[in-house]
């Protein structure tokens, strides 16, 4: 049987903790920035983990 292939889109962005969540980046950094304020854009640059109800979703496309 033929390796599993990752879904190669989910691969970049998301990573997997050590407790088995997920983490990504937060949306909304990309562009328009002048408009928002130093305190949102700094919040923006840390990582977040993903809802409970997409981990498994996320799972299925990035196995191990």
């Amino acid at each position: 049987m033929p390796k599993m292939k990752s879904n190669r889109s989910a691969a970049k962005r998301f990573r997997r903790t050590a407790g088995g969540k997920f983490k990504h980046a937060q949306a909304g950094k990309g562009h328009l920035l002048t408009k928002k304020t130093s305190g949102r854009k700094r919040r923006l640059r840390r990582s977040s983990v993903v809802s409970k109800s997409d981990q498994k979703r996320i799972e299925l496309m990035l196995p191990v």
